[in-house]
């Protein structure tokens, strides 16, 4: 009953399917089925009844929003004709805005072409005016706004009905534009034959208002030259004259060429305004490179004269034939090489300063040229640029030089060092011998004559050869002294006897005389140990001085703009060589020093230590009372070490010695130490084994700079050891009661520094857990 009437959901069952059951169990499924849906059917009613008023709410609302929503309706309609109408006219006044545009434009181009022509009659009329009264810088102004003219619009007159006048007018201007160019050229010729430089100025300033510019800087460039040369033959002139007596003698050639460069950039600072001013900029380029085909032209004479005159080639030849065969028959004299190596590095110097300043002043005219130049135009400028400082003969000429001055200066170097080696001489008192302060001279001096020449290359190559210089030649000779060793002392030969001595006085009375040869031989050959050993340590100081000099030398010349890209790794890897020799040679006093210990100091000082064994530190108290007052060993074995050291002390440098006592105090502590494990110990023993440790270090701390106590450590620690009252008072010290103390003995060293005590029983020791 509730499918048909409640419409709100559709019943599953039709009224069709309802009437045609039959069976009474199919009637009650679709009755209790018809039930459930009209519960569903009721709830749905329900829940719609509950939204009544607020639906009802809702159209109130609705109803009272239709008089605003027809009002919002005709403004809309309203706004959508007011911007229909805005539309339109903005569109007519956008036209009548082009049309004024258009307008406009064509009004200027009527301007533009009436002041064209009116400028064409007048360029017209006052060049052929300007011409008359010889004004040729007025005539040159009218053909140059001739030439500025816009062509297309000169083309559209001509077209018009004055088309024949234009034509008459354009005829007349080409025809006196042509004479006047011949007019410009014929006249600078004429001024640049007779040498006439403001009529020659003059002109030249003319030829770029014809839109002659590169005729006009290559003639100009032409007189410039000439000037140039004439100048240089002058000079040229004047060095062949010179006195040999002549204070600038021995580097005329390198004045000769400074004159040249200064009158090049005097020219070039002088008419650099008028290029500018005249030409526009990057226009200076061209006319420095026509000056430096003549620079080169120059440059070639004065070096061929200076090869000429100094035998410069011959002289190279020379040297390389020396350096190749290894006997001196026909060897150059190094000090003949001085003043020419001096000049030709001078030489080299004022090239690199003119190049430079060639450089900057293209750089920096090409820079105001290419302000808002593409970055391919500014690149191509820097190729002619690096094109014409490489490439020019000046460059390569002088490269040249170089190369053989490297060879050269190499030999001077290599056989003044060898000079100064074989000269080598030793004053008393003197810590070192000549020779360190000798080769250190000779190369600073090769090397400062290469940093002279203001080349990296040639630096570089200098400093190389003088690193190899020092390496390989000079520290072999000290090698050499140092590999002969240091003869036996005079306290060595006491402990053998002086027997030698006796028999060297016996057979010398025999003789009727007394030779001392022998001993004086002795002495020198230990006085050139002790001599070698300061040269090597100074040889170390002096390359590390050296290579800070150069450090700061270098860093001013690349700050002045001298060498490439590359410039700076080049002298970094240069001086890191350098510091690597200066380490071998400390490699190689540590050697020597190595050898000393080994030849003159552990043979005596071994067997004074051994003294110790023969000295008992089993004592009791009337023995200890005793060695309190006339101690046993380590007073006369501190009066043993300062005597010996004494003679060393006098010989060595401060920091050598110091070394060396630093390796006694090491040897010292090794074999003290092996003799202790050696002795046996009283309670009393081990207190004067405390007294007499502390004694020693006591006297060797103020003999040396080096931490003693840190190599006495170990020793210290078994002192304690052997002060102990009992064997487990050491458990006290070890272990987690150490405190700040660091154990330097291992447990097994520690048992056996205990069992050296006679008083303590080995079971007790065995017993300790360590």
């Amino acid at each position: 009953p509730g499918g048909e009437g409640g419409g709100l959901t559709a019943s599953a069952l039709s009224m069709e399917r309802i009437q045609s059951l039959t069976d009474l169990a199919d009637l009650e499924a679709a009755y209790s089925r018809l039930c459930e849906e009209e519960k569903v059917v009721q709830e749905e009613l329900d829940t719609l009844l509950e939204q009544q008023s607020t639906v009802e709410n809702k159209m109130v609302a609705l109803h009272r929003m239709g008089p605003n929503l027809q009002l919002i309706e005709g403004d809309a309609q309203q706004l959508a004709g007011m911007i229909t109408f805005t539309c339109n006219l903005a569109e007519n006044v956008s036209s009548k805005v082009r049309q004024l545009d258009l307008a406009k434009n064509r009004l200027y181009q009527a301007i533009q072409r009436a002041d064209d022509i009116l400028d064409l009659k007048f360029c017209m009329d006052g060049v052929q005016t300007a011409l008359r009264n010889e004004d040729y810088e007025q005539a040159a102004a009218h053909i140059h706004r001739y030439l500025s003219l816009d062509k297309s619009v000169i083309e559209l007159s001509r077209q018009g009905k004055e088309g024949g006048i234009i034509d008459a007018n354009l005829k007349l201007l080409q025809e006196a534009e042509q004479r006047l160019k011949t007019i410009v050229t014929e006249k600078f010729d004429t001024a640049m034959k007779q040498g006439d430089l403001p009529q020659v100025e003059r002109f030249f300033k003319i030829f770029p208002l014809l839109g002659l510019h590169e005729e006009g800087l290559s003639k100009f460039s032409e007189y410039l030259c000439k000037q140039v040369a004439n100048k240089a033959e002058e000079n040229l002139q004047l060095v062949m004259g010179t006195d040999m007596s002549d204070r600038r003698a021995a580097v005329i050639f390198a004045d000769t060429l400074t004159l040249l460069f200064e009158g090049i950039a005097r020219i070039v600072e002088t008419h650099q305004p008028i290029v500018e001013t005249y030409y526009g900029p990057g226009r200076l380029y061209t006319l420095i490179k026509h000056l430096q085909v003549e620079c080169d032209r120059q440059v070639e004479k004065v070096v061929d004269k200076f090869i000429k005159e100094r035998d410069y080639h011959r002289q190279f030849q020379q040297v390389q034939n020396s350096m190749m065969r290894s006997s001196s028959a026909e060897k150059i004299e190094p000090r003949e090489l001085d003043p020419i190596l001096t000049e030709v590095t001078l030489m080299n110097a004022r090239s690199e300063l003119y190049l430079r300043f060639i450089k900057r002043r293209i750089i920096s005219d090409f820079e105001v040229g290419d302000s808002m130049a593409s970055e391919e135009v500014k690149q191509e400028h820097q190729k002619y640029l690096d094109k014409l400082l490489n490439n020019c003969l000046l460059s390569r000429t002088m490269q040249e030089l170089i190369g053989y001055y490297i060879t050269m200066e190499e030999y001077f170097m290599r056989e003044t060092v060898n000079k100064a080696v074989a000269m080598d001489s030793y004053e008393k008192g003197q810590l070192t011998s000549s020779m360190v302060d000798d080769v250190f001279y000779i190369v600073k001096k090769c090397i400062g004559r290469a940093l002279s020449s203001s080349s990296i290359d040639c630096l570089c190559a200098m400093i190389n050869h003088s690193t190899t210089e020092l390496e390989s030649d000079f520290r072999e000779v000290l090698y050499n002294k140092l590999k002969q060793g240091f003869p036996a002392t005079t306290f060595q030969d006491f402990q053998r006897g002086v027997t030698s001595a006796v028999n060297i006085m016996h057979s010398s009375l025999q003789q009727g005389k007394f030779d001392t040869k022998g001993i004086e031989s002795t002495d020198e050959a230990k006085q050139s140990f002790l001599v070698t050993l300061n040269n090597v340590e100074v040889c170390s100081e002096n390359i590390m001085t050296l290579k800070k000099t150069l450090e700061s030398d270098c860093s001013k010349l690349l700050s002045q703009g001298f060498g490439g890209e590359q410039a700076q790794a080049k002298i970094d890897s240069c001086l890191s060589d350098m510091a690597a020799v200066s380490n071998k040679f400390r490699d190689l006093l540590q050697e020597g020093l190595n050898e000393l210990n080994s030849t003159a100091i552990k043979p005596q000082v071994k067997p004074w230590i051994n003294l110790f064994l023969s000295v008992s530190h089993n004592i009791e108290e009337e023995e200890f009372s005793d060695y309190e007052a006339n101690d046993p060993w380590v007073q006369q074995f501190i009066v043993n070490l300062e005597q010996q050291m004494t003679e060393f002390k006098a010989g060595l440098s401060p920091v050598i010695y110091d070394t060396l006592t630093g390796l006694m105090t090491s040897l010292i502590a090794i074999e003290l130490e092996k003799v202790l494990l050696k002795s046996t110990f009283s309670r009393l023993g081990g207190l004067q084994f405390d007294k007499e440790l502390r004694s020693l270090i006591a006297y060797l701390t103020t003999v040396t700079t080096w931490t003693i106590r840190d190599k006495f450590a170990r020793l210290s620690q078994m002192a304690t050891i052997l002060n102990l009252e009992r064997v487990t008072e050491i458990l006290d010290y070890w272990g987690p009661n150490s405190g700040p103390l660091t154990w330097r003995l291992t447990p097994a060293e520690v048992r056996q520094v205990l069992a050296l005590r006679i008083d303590f029983r080995s079971e007790d020791i065995k017993r300790l857990r360590l």
